[in-house]
């Protein structure tokens, strides 16, 4: 039996592994994807690190993404992820590298069962402490075969090698598996600062470029707003990709962006491309985290005081202001919307533009208003409410747009960001920024909302006036079976 040391969440503890797992899983790629010739390959690498510009970096990354191409074609991305751990090469003693199958298909994230990865430039040892602590996991099973010919994980180890004095790894091959399974693996493995968590995936797949562009810029923006839903077409790596920014939301980590390009960039024809992009995930500041939980706490103060104003209309005892009444922030002039949702269909919405009115105050008419007042719907009955759920948008104050025409004005516009107030004489309407994600284009959200305001799609006078606005929202989460008359998770 061997002993191994381990730093989790800044306490020690002792954990003994068996000694018994042996084996090399020898290069597969080399002389492929990257250089057989160690000196060369070392040289290469040094080479692309030392090209990408030094950047302050006040925080250690946690967890990147990168992305496995042959180094041609994407070695110079995935540098600009490695050079930014440069400052910290010393204190980094532990790498935890997920990837995707491209060759064996596999249930679950696969370790390899041997005890080394091995590239031109010498041997990893894999971390058996690491190993121990996910094999008792339903998700995590040993399949060597996965391992074999996968290039994905083995692009990366010369990077690490390099750059890193000394380090151990845990190598898994996702396969089918949930992003909440992927999660949950990184969860046991995420140690401290001794600990980083790579992702390997690139973007888009064989798409004319202009098409890749558009493609891998949209899914970008998803990794950066956090948002776990990445589809395979999108990136080969989606799934330990949605697992990440699953486990990084939950720790606070903010994204950054460090490089995105194609093979049309780098080293290929533009017919056909292949998207690459290198990402940082960072800790929070903590007072940035403490004015994050404030902020989630006012939200769910919110929604609580929604849901008691339209039991308490619908006749169901108890206001639901109690002592939260007082707070400050609920006396500060405010404009919100709430509203509501069954099943995901609308069943209701009204809100207010302008703040007249305290912030509680107006949350609780509004919200009263979406359930009994709302003119597209009936009112709302009691028995609808324990299946409603309720969402509730406090809006910035609204500034104009100046535009020449109505070209001008669309180019304006900024997707899943900018609420809209459209004007002409009495006719007036607005979406907020959720409408987005059902009208994706600036094009057809404002013809959408010519018609809510009254008027053909086509419309357009020089005398239209344009305000937009940004909302802070808060919905109501739920546990799997649970109804939103249980309250917000």
């Amino acid at each position: 039996m061997v002993q191994f040391v381990v730093n989790a969440g800044g306490e020690n503890y002792r954990a003994s592994v068996s000694a018994g797992v042996t084996g090399v899983r020898p290069a597969a790629v080399a002389g492929r994807f990257y250089r057989a010739d160690a000196e060369a390959l070392r040289t290469e690498i040094e080479a692309m690190l030392a090209a990408v510009p030094p950047t302050p970096a006040a925080v250690q990354p946690k967890a990147m993404i990168v992305p496995h191409a042959g180094y041609l074609f994407s070695g110079a991305v995935a540098a600009t992820a490695y050079a930014r751990l440069r400052p910290w090469r010393q204190q980094i003693r532990r790498v935890v590298l997920l990837g995707p199958t491209h060759r064996v298909a596999v249930r679950g994230l696969a370790l390899p069962g041997c005890g080394e990865f091995a590239t031109p430039l010498g041997r990893v040892s894999v971390d058996q402490v690491l190993v121990q602590a996910v094999s008792g996991l339903p998700q995590v099973i040993v399949h060597p075969g996965t391992h074999a010919e996968e290039h994905a994980l083995e692009v990366q180890l010369p990077f690490l090698q390099v750059l890193l004095p000394r380090f151990s790894l845990l190598p898994l091959a996702v396969g089918d598996a949930s992003p909440a399974a992927v999660a949950e693996v990184l969860e046991r493995l995420w140690g401290g600062p001794e600990t980083l968590i790579l992702i390997s995936s690139d973007l888009s797949h064989y798409l004319p470029y202009a098409m890749a562009e558009e493609t891998d810029r949209e899914s970008v923006a998803r990794i950066l707003q956090l948002q776990p839903t990445l589809h395979h077409q999108q990136a080969c790596g989606a799934t330990p990709i949605n697992g990440l920014l699953r486990a990084a939301a939950a720790h606070g980590l903010e994204p950054e962006l460090l490089d995105r390009r194609n093979s049309g960039d780098t080293a290929g024809d533009r017919s056909r491309v292949v998207g690459y992009a290198s990402l940082a995930f960072n800790p929070r500041p903590p007072e940035q985290l403490r004015a994050e939980r404030q902020r989630e706490q006012l939200g769910q103060l919110l929604l609580r005081r929604a849901r008691a104003a339209i039991a308490a209309a619908l006749g169901q005892p108890g206001d639901g202001a109690g002592a939260e009444a007082g707070l400050p922030e609920l006396q500060q002039p405010a404009a919100t919307f709430v509203t509501l949702t069954q099943a995901g269909d609308l069943r209701g919405c009204i809100g207010s533009l302008e703040a007249h009115r305290p912030l509680g105050e107006d949350v609780a008419a509004n919200a009263v208003a979406a359930a009994c007042r709302d003119p597209r719907f009936l009112p709302l009955t009691l028995s609808e409410l324990a299946r409603t759920r309720v969402e509730v948008s406090l809006l910035t104050p609204a500034e104009p747009l100046t535009f020449s025409d109505e070209d001008d004005a669309l180019a304006q516009l900024q997707p899943g960001v900018d609420g809209l107030i459209f004007r002409i004489g009495s006719h007036r309407a607005t979406f907020l920024p959720q409408v987005w994600e059902s009208l994706p284009t600036p094009r057809v959200f404002l013809a959408h909302l010519k018609q809510k305001a009254g008027l053909p799609a086509d419309f357009w006078s020089p005398e239209v006036s344009l305000s937009r606005y940004r909302v802070e929202k808060w919905k109501e989460r739920l546990a799997e079976g649970a109804t939103p008359g249980a309250g917000p998770l």
